[in-house]
């Protein structure tokens, strides 16, 4: 079954993507992405983004679609990874690079600097913390990245790096979301 989306703002305004119907998949809510980039507002055209669970591909193609340099977007399950390079042709997306990756083992790689970092991993999953930590330690950010952060409302956000600073913070329904900034 294949499941759609619209995105919100920017050139591909009001433009579905498909996604896969996978395990854990779980798109971040419009409204959501809407409170996201009225945040992120003037942190994103011309920066490098990488989407870590990228899952539906929103966060990625919502940034990219803001004029974004750059979206690298790393999902494991390979029929999802399949939905984000027929989005990347179907939107002539050539800014956004789909990665099949399990996030760590990425993450263990060759680190490149980015200045804004989607994290929004299956709920229920323990991912946030060690995700958060292997971007810090292992080079993966800006010097004044942003980094929002996407869990189930119940998790609470410690052991995240101590150079990291709330900038905002909201929960709708079921969700809790953050916007960190490194400082």
């Amino acid at each position: 079954m294949q499941n759609k989306l619209r995105i919100i703002g920017g050139q591909w305004r009001s433009r579905t993507i498909t996604f896969a119907d996978a395990p854990g998949l779980r798109p971040t809510p419009g409204r959501v992405r809407e409170t996201l980039f009225n945040w992120l507002q003037y942190d994103i055209a011309g920066r490098t983004c990488l989407d870590l669970y990228a899952g539906s591909g929103a966060l990625g193609f919502e940034a990219a679609s803001r004029g974004a340099k750059s979206v690298v977007q790393v999902e494991s399950n390979p029929q999802a990874c399949q939905s984000l390079k027929q989005n990347v042709v179907a939107l002539s997306a050539h800014q956004v690079t789909p990665v099949q990756a399990e996030v760590q083992q990425f993450l263990a790689g060759e680190p490149d600097c980015f200045d804004v970092v989607f994290i929004d991993p299956p709920f229920a999953k323990n991912r946030v913390l060690a995700t958060c930590q292997a971007l810090e330690n292992n080079g993966w950010l800006a010097r004044h990245a942003k980094i929002y952060v996407e869990t189930e409302r119940s998790l609470t956000l410690e052991g995240l790096p101590a150079n990291w600073r709330q900038l905002k913070h909201k929960v709708a329904g079921e969700v809790a979301y953050h916007l960190f900034e490194r400082s």
